[in-house]
């Protein structure tokens, strides 16, 4: 499952912006992967975390493979125990964090089924109050398992970097940040796309502007 999006997004951030047009046409249409079950989004954001997509997808072979028909659920995690998850290749700190999340679901202490109903700014504060995941790993939940239309993080690297290429920054502080999100909003999503394009060399000959020694945040993979 790809995101979802059509011309109306894409006609309405051309209608804000002619750069962004030039961008969206150069590129043309984005299939970005998704994963609907929002207790596996959760555990494979706590996985890829600080590691490359391919070794990502590796652990979670591993680990959906070892648990067979049963699947990766609160109770299989439970009855794994952490020696055995950090046997699929994750660290012993993540395999924590994964277990104290299973753990909180299968007793009631986390509500799961309620996050789809919250607003994002309620999701991700409640997303964030579990070990290990903070406000950027809560907004890309956001973005590639519930689907919010409007998710633009601040703390994303490569969407900071698509900015400055784009639209030929040193640097992007929080107000020129905003300014952006205003800009974009309510498809600040859509945009996310693009700009993780852009950062990521889908236009050849466009250049980061920012100086050498930049400080790194998080990165979209």
């Amino acid at each position: 499952m790809y995101f979802k999006y059509s011309s109306r997004e894409t006609d309405y951030l051309k209608s804000k912006d002619k750069t962004f047009t030039e961008i969206i046409d150069k590129i043309g249409p984005i299939e970005r992967e998704t994963d609907s079950d929002l207790f596996s989004s959760v555990i494979h954001h706590i996985i890829g975390q600080q590691i490359s997509t391919k070794a990502q997808a590796t652990i979670w072979q591993r680990m959906s493979g070892s648990f067979g028909a049963e699947g990766v659920n609160a109770e299989s995690i439970l009855s794994a125990g952490i020696p055995k998850l950090q046997s699929f290749g994750m660290t012993f700190r993540k395999a924590e964090y994964i277990t104290d999340f299973a753990r909180k679901v299968h007793c009631g202490e986390f509500d799961l089924e309620r996050i789809p109903e919250l607003p994002d700014d309620e999701a991700i504060k409640e997303l964030s109050s579990l070990k290990g995941i903070g406000v950027w790993t809560a907004e890309m939940i956001l973005l590639f398992c519930l689907q919010r239309p409007d998710i633009f993080s601040f703390d994303d690297l490569a969407i900071q970097r698509g900015l400055r290429m784009v639209y030929h920054h040193r640097k992007i502080d929080r107000k020129l940040f905003d300014k952006y999100r205003r800009r974009f909003s309510p498809y600040c999503s859509v945009a996310s796309l693009y700009l993780w394009a852009v950062a990521g060399g889908a236009i050849p000959g466009m250049k980061d502007y920012a100086p050498k020694g930049n400080n790194k945040k998080h990165a979209q993979k």
